[in-house]
């Protein structure tokens, strides 16, 4: 007897099997999507570990209090470490974590399929 059959026959759904779940994904497509948050990624990840006025030089026209909140949030999200040296002028780097390392890779090949397509048409 198949597996699908046997699992019909003792009266489990055997499509429900190979259903996968997404929910989990909500609150990383949550933080993703917003404004800058993958390119923060990107940039950090390239740079690393950088400066805040590094990471604003690459982004032209975003306002100081969004790029602000976009760290915060990566980094309370735990992609991104944020490091406070204590000196005068006070210097804070950022820098990827574990996970945002795990992030950044994945989303190149992302990129790659962007940069594949060419400049969108709007």
């Amino acid at each position: 007897m198949s597996e699908n059959a046997r699992a019909t026959a003792e009266g489990v759904d055997a499509a429900s099997e190979d259903r996968t779940c997404y929910c989990p994904l909500g609150g990383v497509m949550d933080l993703l999507s917003r404004n800058y948050a993958i390119q923060v990624i990107c940039v950090v990840g390239t740079l690393r570990p950088v400066r805040y006025g590094e990471i604003e030089a690459t982004f032209g026209e975003v306002s100081s209090s969004t790029l602000s909140t976009r760290l915060n949030e990566l980094t309370e999200a735990g992609m991104l470490a944020r490091e406070r040296y204590a000196e005068i002028p006070p210097r804070v780097e950022y820098d990827l974590t574990t996970d945002g390392e795990e992030l950044c890779e994945l989303l190149l090949p992302l990129l790659r399929w962007v940069e594949d397509r060419g400049p969108s048409e709007q």
